[in-house]
């Protein structure tokens, strides 16, 4: 009777798949490991039998192997509903204004919305509306402002008293804490048209902004 007494290379081959090794492949895996140490232990020899301590170590090595690919099939699952309900909530901003890091406008029958972000409170807050030049076409003055988000309009009238022409413009803001300066964020609106999911994340698509993160909305009017 053929004899052995410690685990073949076969049975380690088993208790060692590639990380890449898919659940199916694990299971197979367990089922070859028990057949083969049935196996072994149906021809060991009665007087030498098999190392039991070996056979214990190799039986916590394969059931952490399952225990990985069971982590990573719930750690999978948890992904994808979280993508899900990441989709589903972009979704809900189709058609609806977004504020987003920029300094462009557009003015579109008379009227364009556009924000600044103070990070802290300013004692004076000045906003400058360029042509697509650069040329200064209209200044607002806003005073002293608390830090946080401020929502502008213009209605497209210059400091000349005319109205400007529909189209494309920029603007910048100084905004000073006594004669300190201040580092505000100039903020462009737009209306989200439609949502794309990729390996890149969520993206927005929003009419003269062009793709915009989800994470880079600061604010949904």
């Amino acid at each position: 009777m053929s004899t052995t007494n410690t685990v073949s290379s076969s049975l380690l081959a088993a208790m060692n798949p590639s990380q890449t090794t898919t659940t199916s492949a694990a299971t197979a895996a367990q089922d070859q490991f028990m057949k083969l140490l049935v196996t072994q232990m149906q021809n060991q020899d009665p007087l030498n039998p098999m190392d039991n301590s070996q056979m214990t170590s190799q039986l916590a090595q394969l059931s952490t192997v399952s225990g990985i690919q069971q982590v990573n099939t719930t750690l999978q699952s948890m992904i994808s509903s979280f993508q899900s309900s990441q989709t589903l909530q972009a979704a809900s901003m189709i058609g609806h204004g977004v504020m987003v890091n920029g300094s462009s406008m557009s003015l579109s029958n008379g009227s364009a919305l556009f924000g600044v972000d103070l990070p802290s409170n300013a004692s004076s807050v000045n906003v400058t509306v360029l042509d697509a030049n650069g040329q200064p076409v209209h200044s607002f003055d806003l005073g002293a402002q608390q830090a946080g988000l401020i929502p502008l309009q213009w209605d497209g009238t210059t400091d000349s008293g005319a109205k400007a022409a529909d189209g494309a413009y920029s603007f910048r803001v100084t905004a000073l804490q006594g004669s300190q300066a201040l580092n505000a964020q100039t903020l462009s609106y737009g209306q989200v048209a439609s949502v794309a999911s990729n390996a890149q994340g969520i993206k927005l698509t929003v009419p003269g902004l062009g793709e915009v993160n989800m994470s880079d909305v600061l604010q949904i009017l």
